[in-house]
């Protein structure tokens, strides 16, 4: 069993492979205050629940492979694979990690482990050209060229984040559940905060998307949207760009760049 963990700004998603499919997965809060030893405990309880593998933590994983876009909680994972996984082949995805997806922007290291294990993902279901749109706590657009290479993308403020600053600094609004309203049109406050949410992001997606598309390809056509991220269902059924929804697109590329360097350790 591969366990797979993708560490986010807010979520942090475990996933465990059996060969090529995925049999389990587990969504927490990412909190960049736990040490090792209470992700040690946490891991252990939720791996205690699964059938395929053993009480004692460790168990039936016969790998691990993470990416992080928190240090401190990366530096923390490192430890938990060296205390209690120390026998398990561990990847950690940070610069000198083989993915074979060339990284062509100005700054490589700067680009988020997890866009570039989404590339990874991207092009070996998909092929290029491709865009990835992942819902998180940003929601990133990246472009995989047609050679499979990652020539950059696009942040924008997250679903979340925005539902959270209007409740924060709008006088006469409030934080709200994030859901599709009635109609465009609100017919109360909640409605109408609820209406910009979806829909505005639904809009977001889309006008990104052609633009990116009209740059990545002489066929705008040609180009794979493939979708992801927790908040993603939100908006699928609304954007008129997205191809293809692929929850654990993530947990997926983690398991290829895992493969890829597993024979090198």
């Amino acid at each position: 069993m591969l366990l797979t963990i993708d560490v986010g700004n807010t979520h942090t998603v475990l996933g465990l492979f059996d060969g090529e499919d995925i049999v389990e997965h587990w969504r927490i809060s990412t909190d960049s205050r736990r040490t090792a030893d209470e992700l040690a405990v946490l891991l252990q309880g939720l791996m205690g629940m699964h059938p395929l593998l053993g009480d004692e933590l460790g168990d039936g994983i016969d790998g691990i492979a993470i990416c992080a876009t928190v240090p401190s909680v990366l530096h923390e994972l490192r430890e938990v694979t060296r205390r209690y996984y120390g026998d398990v082949p561990a990847v950690l995805v940070e610069p000198g990690v083989k993915t074979g997806v060339p990284i062509l922007t100005d700054h490589p290291k700067e680009v988020g482990a997890d866009r570039i294990i989404n590339a990874v993902a991207a092009v070996e279901l998909y092929g290029g050209p491709a865009i990835v749109v992942d819902f998180g706590t940003a929601t990133t657009f990246d472009a995989v060229s047609a050679r499979g290479e990652y020539i950059g993308g696009v942040i924008a403020p997250g679903i979340e984040i925005s539902v959270e600053a209007l409740g924060v600094k709008g006088a006469q609004l409030r934080k709200i559940e994030v859901a599709r309203p009635r109609s465009v049109i609100g017919k109360n406050t909640v409605e109408a905060m609820q209406s910009g949410i979806v829909y505005g992001f639904a809009g977001q997606v889309d006008g990104v998307v052609n633009r990116m598309a009209r740059e990545l390809a002489d066929d705008p056509d040609d180009v794979t949207v493939i979708a992801t991220g927790g908040l993603a269902p939100m908006v699928l059924g609304e954007s008129s760009v997205i191809d293809e929804h692929e929850p654990w697109l993530t947990l997926m590329g983690l398991r290829l760049v895992y493969e890829r360097n597993v024979s090198r350790m």
